[in-house]
């Protein structure tokens, strides 16, 4: 049914794949398109990558129809760092062109494939305006924040990743879930300190801390560390959802996680088949068992609880 002339666009769902290079944003658009496409869903990938080549994805609306990141190094001499702000700016510009290419798909669920550069989620405005030109078109989106997960391997770097998700959620302004991609590898990157809901709900990082006070480099930033963990325990906003894009469990978790934020509500079709999916995980406690499941099937730890780990520092 055509909708009528100057009536408001229908609601359209959709999520924002961002986060730092390499940390899977591609692979996690590909397998959620396939789990998504399985659940029933109409699903429509657009890459808003501008240095994307080769994508192993089926994409519908692509960016670099309108601008490529290795044209605009040639043309204006730009690096590639300069070059993919320019190229968003440039998007900003051609705003027209993108709602044009969207206006043809009509209840569908979209999957934005964003670039990796960080800068563009904390400092630079030119995504966080196309977001809200999205919002306006009547998107209703939730921004998926990638991290790799053998960040939390190192109390320093994990420290770092906090304040980056800290900083993009305030900066991009949408609702949010954090995503430590890659928990599969995890494992090649040796024992955590602490068990895994640690990172997941990240607890008190003064346990952290101790462990960054026992590195003789990072002992005389002691002070600097612990007024970061502060402002992040302060704000009380980051989390982190455990994810193994080939694992359906660790999908659904995610999926769940995504539709909470942005509204989705299921068709009955689709809630059957997800029901059917996770016939072997239903109960009031999946949250916990999942974790759980992921931290057995995934990883070692030091087998020792927050406490006990204080107790040997």
């Amino acid at each position: 049914m055509s909708r009528l002339p100057g009536a408001a666009p229908s609601l359209r769902f959709g999520q924002v794949v961002i986060g730092p290079p390499g940390s899977g944003k591609t692979t996690y658009c590909q397998g959620m398109q396939e789990f998504l496409t399985h659940l029933g869903r109409k699903v429509v990938v657009v890459n808003m990558d501008p240095a994307n080549e080769g994508l192993p994805y089926s994409c519908t609306v692509d960016i670099s129809e309108l601008v490529t990141l290795d044209d605009v190094m040639e043309g204006l001499k730009l690096g590639p760092n300069g070059g993919l702000l320019y190229c968003m700016e440039y998007v900003e510009a051609n705003l027209d062109w993108l709602e044009n290419k969207l206006k043809q798909h009509s209840d569908c669920y979209f999957l934005f494939d964003c670039p990796g550069q960080v800068e563009l989620y904390t400092h630079q405005s030119s995504v966080k305006n196309i977001f809200s030109k999205l919002e306006k078109w009547n998107f209703r989106l939730t921004a998926v924040h990638l991290v790799d997960s053998h960040y939390c391997a190192d109390p320093a770097k994990f420290i770092s990743v906090l304040c980056t998700s800290l900083s993009t959620m305030l900066h991009v302004e949408l609702p949010h879930v954090n995503v430590l991609s890659k928990m599969d590898l995890i494992e090649q990157y040796g024992k955590l300190a602490f068990n895994l809901d640690f990172y997941t709900e990240v607890m008190d990082l003064t346990y952290l801390l101790d462990h960054l006070a026992a590195d003789p480099f990072f002992k005389k930033f002691h002070h600097l560390n612990e007024k970061l963990a502060e402002v992040i325990q302060d704000y009380s906003l980051v989390s982190f959802v455990p994810l193994n894009v080939q694992d359906k469990d660790s999908m659904i978790q995610v999926l769940r996680a995504v539709d909470k934020a942005n509204g989705y509500c299921f068709g009955d079709l689709e809630e059957r088949n997800l029901q059917a999916m996770m016939s072997a995980a239903v109960g009031a406690d999946f949250q916990f068992n999942f974790t759980v499941g992921v931290q057995e099937r995934y990883m070692e730890t030091s087998g020792k609880t927050v406490e006990e780990e204080m107790m040997d520092l």
